[in-house]
């Protein structure tokens, strides 16, 4: 009998590649293949393939990278806004919840994978936001997914900014809404689009409060001013704001003043705030009870691992123990953008700790980061279709845990590679 099984495994494995992969087999598979093929070789004969270098350090203004030995670069690439991917009381915290609370739940929230750290982290998001309830997703991307749909009916109406995440964007594509699409940060546009809209029962105006690409910020007292004249609501994104915008880090609509004017927040967990993983929703208190009955990515996707909540809870302490943090970015941000600017740099966007250098050609952008990261500067190069065609950029995300002399030797190492390949006189 034993033989008889050991031919069919060996049998069964006779398809498998080296190191024991199993390639499929048939002439759909094959047919498959080959465009895929195809595809892959059309995005590395655009410029646009995405290499992925790893890191073999944790995250935080020094890395090393595997394979690198044991030579440190400085990285301004990451969302670590406030450094506390690796501080040691948010990396005890987790330690604390995984010791306590276990690995993971097995199970979505309303089955049985609902703990009390999950709920306190809700509470505390809502009270830093000041909002009257939260609820947590595995990601923003998943919050995004999942709110438009829910509360969107084909009688209503929602009016995005052009440059909105692309979360937001596959979001509304999901819902029956009327959609509108107004010109980046045009509020004559998005007036015009309001006027058309109300015809429809319900209008959201959705928009990132910081646009991660420009590291501009949307104009949210004229957007609010517009939602109370045509009685729309406002929806913003919050991953490029929470944490340390604002005077207490709560993000655009307190940098602007409007909180009492914005209706929704969603936000991340996997930028400022611990940078593991998760993202939530805050707002009014029926609309979060709707979203935990109809919300799909929350009902179906399991709960957030204690790890990531006690990570995520403990950054919200220190956020909310001081504001140090959050405003030591400023003049952080400020050195960088001022320094950059007197080499003769155009850095887009205003006061924001992402920082896009412009360059306009994608293999200019390209061979500078290359350059920059041998000079052990670990800097990334956008372009077509990330960003549009002739607005190639290297951007630049300034951290709070990043020193004056990182900020200065990153500036020196822009200016030498500059001029080297023609981007400076």
């Amino acid at each position: 009998m034993w033989l008889r099984v050991a031919a069919a495994a060996a049998g069964a494995g006779a398809g498998a590649g080296a190191g024991g992969s199993r390639a499929a087999s048939g002439a759909a598979a094959a047919q498959l293949r080959r465009r895929l093929e195809g595809e892959l070789e059309g995005i590395r004969g655009a410029g646009t393939w995405k290499s992925e270098r790893v890191i073999a350090s944790p995250q935080g203004p020094h890395l090393r990278l595997a394979g690198g030995g044991d030579a440190g670069i400085l990285n301004f690439c990451a969302n670590n806004y406030l450094g506390l991917s690796s501080h040691p009381q948010v990396i005890r915290a987790a330690v604390r919840a995984l010791e306590e609370f276990g690995a993971g739940l097995s199970s979505v929230r309303f089955i049985c994978g609902t703990q009390s750290i999950h709920k306190e982290l809700e509470e505390k998001i809502a009270r830093f936001h000041q909002r009257e309830d939260a609820i947590l997703y595995a990601s923003c991307f998943d919050a995004n997914a999942g709110i438009f749909e829910a509360l969107l009916t084909p009688e209503d109406a929602v009016l995005s900014d052009e440059l909105n995440h692309a979360s937001i964007i596959d979001g509304i594509r999901l819902c029956k809404a009327n959609k509108y699409r107004y010109k980046h940060m045009d509020m004559q546009d998005l007036e015009a689009k309001l006027q058309d809209a109300q015809k429809h029962r319900l209008r959201l105006v959705a928009t990132d409060g910081a646009f991660s690409m420009d590291g501009d910020i949307a104009p949210l007292q004229e957007i609010c001013q517009l939602a109370q004249k045509y009685d729309a609501l406002v929806f913003i994104d919050e991953c490029h704001a929470t944490g340390f915008l604002g005077p207490n880090g709560r993000g655009t609509d307190e940098l602007l003043g409007v909180m009492d004017k914005v209706t929704i927040v969603n936000s991340t967990l996997g930028k400022a705030l611990g940078g593991a993983a998760g993202g939530y929703t805050t707002g009014p208190k029926p609309l979060i009870d709707l979203l935990r009955q109809r919300s799909r990515p929350y009902l179906f996707s399991n709960s957030l691992p204690p790890a990531v909540v006690g990570c995520a809870s403990k950054a919200l302490d220190l956020l909310m123990e001081s504001n140090a943090i959050a405003q030591s970015m400023a003049a952080k941000t400020q050195r960088f953008r001022s320094k950059m600017t007197a080499a003769g740099f155009t850095i887009s966007g205003k006061d924001h700790p992402i920082c896009p250098v412009m360059l306009g050609d994608a293999r200019l952008a390209a061979v500078m980061a290359e350059d920059m990261l041998s000079r052990g500067i670990y800097v990334i190069g956008f372009s077509y279709p990330v960003v549009p065609k002739g607005k190639a950029r290297i951007r630049v995300q300034i951290s709070a845990v990043h020193s004056d002399e990182d900020i200065d030797r990153c500036v020196e190492a822009f200016t030498e590679v500059g001029r080297k390949h023609g981007a400076l006189p």
